[in-house]
């Protein structure tokens, strides 16, 4: 399953958007679906976290926890955080990729997800997807007010 979704930040520079998506510590602030993160020794240099999602739909919840290594770092624009677990098991894919463009009078804010299990359905997960994006708008446009970096 993929998914792409996107939204604007009014009044938010390209910079200000990509410190908050850059490393997934800020992500709890303005995404309710990552619930706790956690930063672990990096992957042969790569920055990597343990990600705990959480995402309620009706009666139904559903928490996982990742492992999660950023394997794209093109900064201002771009970033990739990928599942790289840690044991021998064999675990479905997770892929974040996010980017950041000029838009008109603020910053455009882009996310795909591939995920490659059927735990979490493609129809739930792209339904609690987009409701997170409505809520993480209004919080990340805060965020970025309140901490720019101009």
């Amino acid at each position: 399953m993929q998914t792409t979704a996107s939204l604007t930040v009014d009044g938010a520079s390209v910079a200000d958007v990509f410190a908050q998506i850059e490393v997934l510590d800020r992500y709890p602030a303005w995404m309710r679906l990552v619930h706790r993160v956690e930063p672990l020794e990096p992957d042969g240099g790569r920055p990597a976290w343990r990600v705990e999602l959480r995402a309620r739909v009706g009666l139904l919840a559903r928490s996982k926890q990742l492992r999660m290594v950023r394997t794209v770092h093109e900064v201002p624009h771009r970033v990739r955080f990928e599942r790289v677990q840690d044991d021998e098991r064999d675990h479905a894919e997770w892929v974040l990729t996010a980017w950041v463009e000029e838009a008109d009078g603020g910053t455009r804010l882009v996310t795909e997800l591939r995920y490659g299990g059927k735990l979490w359905g493609s129809a739930i997960l792209e339904k609690v997807l987009e409701d997170e994006i409505k809520r993480g708008k209004a919080a990340l446009s805060e965020l970025v007010s309140a901490e720019p970096t101009r």
